[in-house]
C-alpha cells in the first residue's frame, strides 16, 4: 500500500513509523526543508509543500491508496483570536479542500473543539457542532465538510495530544503562558482536559485507514472523566510556584463527557 501523510508532526511521524514498519510505502510532507532528513528516517519519500498548494498535492497523491491530513496550526499563532483566522484557514481548511479535490480517500485529523462546550449528558459523533464563530472550531468544521463531501472521506476527532519527547509538557506550557501571554490563555476553564497520547492518535488513524472506515469518529480516551482545565492547570501553577492562569474562554471544548464508543465498537482499543 502507498499512503501519503500531509503534515508530519509528532502524530504524522508516528503514523509513518507504523506504516513503514508494516511494509507500506509512505510519502511524508513538510513545509520546512530542514526537516527532510528527519522525515526520511521513517518515510519512503519526502516532499516539501504546503497543503494548500493544489498542483503540488495532486502530484504527490497520484497513485496513493489513502491520504491522511495531520496538519497543525502553528502554536505561536493559536493564542490570539485575530491570528487564528488566517492561520487556521490556511493550515486546515485550504489543506482539506485541496486534498479532497485531489484524492477520493482522505482521512482528516480534526478536533473536539467542533463540539464547543457540548450539549446533553455526553458528546458523541451525532452531537451537533458548535456555532461559536471562533476560527478554531469553524475552521475544523469547514475542513471536515470538505473531506466528508467525498465518497470515502473520514474524520477522526481528537483532544489535546501529549506524550512525545518533543512536546511542550504542561509545566512548560504554563511558564510559556505567563512569560509570553501575560498569564492568559484562550481556552475555557470549565472544559474537561481530555488528552490522547500521540501513539494512540496515530494508531486510531491507522485503524480508520486500514479498515476502510468512513464518516466521523471520536478518538478520545474515555475510560474516565478528566478534571477541568482550571483544576488541572491551577495544580500545575501551584507546583511551579506561579499565579493561576486566566482562561479567556475563546476556544471551547466539551464540559460534559465525550464517548468514543463508535470507534471502540469497530474494534479499536486505546493502549495508554
Amino acid at each position: 500500500m502507498h499512503h501519503v501523510i500531509i503534515g508530519c508532526g509528532n502524530v504524522g511521524m508516528e503514523l509513518a513509523r507504523r506504516w513503514t514498519a508494516a511494509g507500506h510505502r509512505v510519502t511524508g510532507t513538510t513545509t520546512t526543508g530542514a526537516r527532510v532528513p528527519e522525515l526520511k528516517e521513517v518515510c519512503s519519500s519526502v516532499v516539501v509543500l504546503r497543503g494548500s498548494d493544489r498542483a503540488a498535492v495532486e502530484r504527490t497523491v497520484r497513485g496513493a491508496d489513502a491520504v491522511v491530513l495531520t496538519v497543525s496550526p502553528r502554536i505561536t499563532r493559536s493564542f490570539d483570536a485575530a491570528q487564528r483566522v488566517e492561520e487556521y484557514a490556511d493550515t486546515l481548511v485550504a489543506s482539506a479542500r485541496t486534498a479532497a479535490s485531489a484524492h477520493p480517500r482522505v482521512v482528516f485529523t480534526s478536533s473536539t473543539s467542533v463540539y464547543g462546550a457540548g450539549n446533553g449528558p455526553e458528546v458523541d459523533e451525532s452531537s451537533p457542532t458548535t456555532d461559536d464563530p471562533d476560527a478554531s472550531p469553524q475552521s475544523f468544521i469547514a475542513a471536515e465538510r470538505a473531506v466528508l463531501a467525498t465518497q470515502r472521506g473520514a474524520v477522526v476527532r481528537i483532544p489535546d495530544v501529549y506524550g512525545h519527547p518533543r512536546d511542550i509538557d504542561y509545566p512548560a506550557r504554563v511558564r510559556f503562558a505567563h512569560e509570553q501571554l501575560g498569564g492568559s490563555v484562550p481556552f475555557s476553564a470549565e472544559a474537561l482536559l481530555y488528552r490522547i497520547d500521540y501513539r494512540d492518535a496515530a494508531a486510531a488513524l491507522d485503524f480508520v485507514v486500514s479498515r476502510e472506515l468512513t464518516g466521523i469518529f471520536n478518538a478520545v480516551p474515555d475510560t474516565s472523566v478528566p478534571p477541568a482545565n482550571a483544576e488541572a492547570f491551577h495544580a500545575v501553577c501551584r507546583a511551579e510556584g506561579l499565579p493561576d492562569l486566566r482562561f479567556r474562554g475563546e476556544i471551547k471544548t466539551p464540559v460534559v463527557p465525550v464517548t468514543s464508543a463508535r470507534l471502540r465498537g469497530a474494534g479499536f482499543r486505546f493502549e495508554r
